[in-house]
């Protein structure tokens, strides 16, 4: 199937679990991870409609910026974020999904501060407690919420999170139900939030991800096929 078949394809799966919840699939945004695929492929996605692409690699990213990959769409970043190479991304991605530490938010504000801009971010949840895994903490996240709320040039838009590796369908649904569980505690305890997004759910889980509250997905081969790690 094509691109533009499988966002079609995906759009229907999507609406149908948001109506479940008493939603339809307008109330969820579709993100394309196009790690690996090309700007032709990047701008079939747009074409066919999708909400934003989101990079993993700010390489690729800053490559295909120059290739004008991403026209036509919002540009989200959505992979482990190094603070060297926060200056790279800051005020080239709309919003960066990606900020699981309270030194990574200090960096961005301070890359935002220098470009007079506010950027919107989401903070990441390592809800799996994975050693080998980016992200706050449970515990941790309501410190960090509030120190975002705190930095003049960062603008906190939600939650995001990549649970463990499911092996059963389902597995990941008490990990999507507990990010869930955050987001509503968290937002009843700010003052003034303008906090939106829950980004959980990729190819193989994201209708239980949306089930159990995600209003973001991130789909990378359920949309552009599978990858060729062999490159």
């Amino acid at each position: 199937m094509s691109i533009s078949e499988n966002i079609a394809r995906l759009r229907r799966e999507i609406d149908r679990a948001a109506r479940e919840t008493g939603r339809t699939g307008a109330d969820i945004t579709l993100v394309g991870a196009s790690k690996m695929n090309d700007e032709a492929a990047c701008q079939e996605a747009i074409a066919a409609g999708i909400d934003a692409l989101g990079e993993n690699r700010v390489q690729e990213m800053t490559q295909k910026l120059a290739r004008h990959a991403y026209d036509g769409a919002p540009l989200h970043f959505i992979g482990h974020l190094q603070r060297n190479k926060v200056r790279q991304v800051v005020g080239k991605a709309a919003l960066i999904q990606s900020v699981g530490s309270e030194a990574l938010l200090r960096e961005i504000e301070k890359a935002a501060g220098r470009l007079e801009i506010v950027q919107d971010i989401l903070l990441e949840v390592n809800i799996g407690g994975e050693e080998a895994k980016s992200g706050f903490a449970p515990s941790d996240l309501y410190a960090a919420a509030k120190l975002a709320a705190q930095l003049p040039h960062i603008r906190c838009r939600g939650l995001m999170t990549i649970p463990p590796v499911a092996h059963l369908p389902g597995e990941n649904t008490p990990y999507f139900e507990k990010v869930r569980s955050l987001f509503v505690d968290i937002s009843e305890k700010m003052y003034d939030n303008k906090w939106e997004y829950i980004s959980m759910g990729m190819s193989g889980d994201f209708a239980d991800a949306i089930r159990a509250g995600s209003n973001m997905v991130r789909l990378g081969t359920g949309i552009f096929g599978a990858r060729n790690y062999t490159k």
